[in-house]
Formats: C-alpha cells, structure tokens, sequence
C-alpha cells in the first residue's frame, strides 16, 4: 500500500483520513476495533479538521484594501479640484487652491500609489499641515471642509482596519501551526497503512487492507487529476 501522503492535497489528505475512520468505524472489521492507533489518528484527524481549511492571514486583506481604495479615492479627488482651481485665476480665491495644491506637493502627488504603511506615514504629515489654522482657513475659503473631514476620515478608517488586521494576523501566528497539524496525521495515518501492510496476510486482516487499499488508490487518483486540470 504505497502513497506519498506529503504529494496529497490538503483537501485530499482530510478526505482519505476521513474515509479511513469511517471504514474503521464501520464494524466490518473486528481485528481493528479498539486498537490504540485508531484513537489516535482520530485525535490528529480532529486536530487537522478545524485548521486545513483555514486562511493563512485573518481574511482581513479585502477589507484593508478596500479601505485603502476609499482613502484614495478621497486623496485624489481633493488633489484633483485644487489642482485645476489653482490654474483658474480669475476664479475668486485661487491662490487659496495654489497654497493648498503646495501642501500636497510637499508630501507627494502619488500618495496613492506607495506602500500602505508609506502612504500612512505621508498621509498624517499632510493633513497635519491641512489641519493648521491658516490651512483651515484657506479650506473654509474653497468650502471644502466636508471633502478634507472625508479624506481625513477615510484615512482613520483605513488605519483602524488595518490594525485590526495586525492584530488578527498576530494572533493566528500563534496558533497551532497548521503543517506541523498536518504532519502530525500524515505521521499517524502513515503507521496505520503500514500496521495493515505488515497484517494483511494475518486471517481476520485481509479484508481490511483490500478496502483500504481501494481508498488509498482513489486518494493519489483523486489528486493526480487535481493537479492535471490545476491552470498554468
């Protein structure tokens, strides 16, 4: 009974440990009834159950970057008003947009596009800088207070999710780890398949090692077809 349990799939692993321990569960077989090893690869099997098909990460990763895409949407279109305000002068109050079009040089014109933690970090000296009383005032003078609350409350959001993300992250590192859960059943199910492999000639044990046998050769089919339709 040859399988290389490390070439399975997640989901084919669970599915052939499973299949086994029902097979062992079903009452067919007598000579394995009771055996220490079955309560053990249920142990590991119940183990491998609750993480395999858990995220790596907390799952937080579409939130952030949506978050993300708000905050820049309100970044850019601030950046974009003042930008073509500035260039029309005869329009009233158009140094106020040139002077607050300078903030945003100083900082960046491509905020958006940088690093979540670099576009943080430039994020807060801007509107720092946006936040002081003669930047305030040349805001009230374009009546754009509500698009500055927005970009600078977008902005707090992202940050919120974002370390909520850490955190959860941070937890989930210490959790079990998840290949050393799945080690652990390959480990107890590989002792098993070879306890029916040294006992399938032994009367009472025949059966039992040709029926998993059949589970075994479904499994490695099962996975050599997953990874012929997998895409390149």
């Amino acid at each position: 009974m040859k399988i290389s349990l490390v070439r399975l799939s997640t989901k084919n692993l669970a599915t052939v440990a499973q299949r086994i321990i029902s097979n062992i569960q079903s009452g067919k077989y007598p000579v394995i009834s009771n055996h220490p090893l079955t309560e053990t690869l249920q142990t590991s099997y119940n183990e491998y159950d609750l993480v395999y098909t858990k995220q790596i990460y907390s799952g937080k990763g579409q939130d952030v970057a949506h978050a993300d895409h708000e905050r820049d949407v309100a970044y850019t279109n601030l950046k974009a008003f003042l930008n073509g305000y500035r260039k029309l002068q005869t329009a009233p109050n158009y140094q106020a947009a040139e002077d607050l079009y300078n903030v945003f040089k100083t900082y960046g014109l491509n905020l958006d596009r940088l690093s979540y933690s670099s576009q943080t970090a430039q994020m807060k000296k801007l509107i720092e800088e946006l936040e002081t009383p003669k930047k305030q005032q040349s805001i009230s003078l374009l009546s754009l207070n509500p698009a500055f609350t927005e970009m600078k409350t977008k902005h707090e959001d992202f940050e919120a999710i974002f370390a909520d993300q850490a955190d959860a992250n941070a937890d989930l590192r210490n959790q079990s780890s998840a290949s050393a859960i799945r080690k652990d059943l390959e480990k107890n199910l590989k002792a098993y398949l070879n306890l029916l492999t040294v006992m399938k000639e032994v009367p009472g044990w025949e059966l039992l090692y040709t029926d998993t046998n059949e589970l075994v050769k479904a499994a490695k089919n099962s996975d050599v077809k997953r990874k012929e339709e997998k895409p390149v």
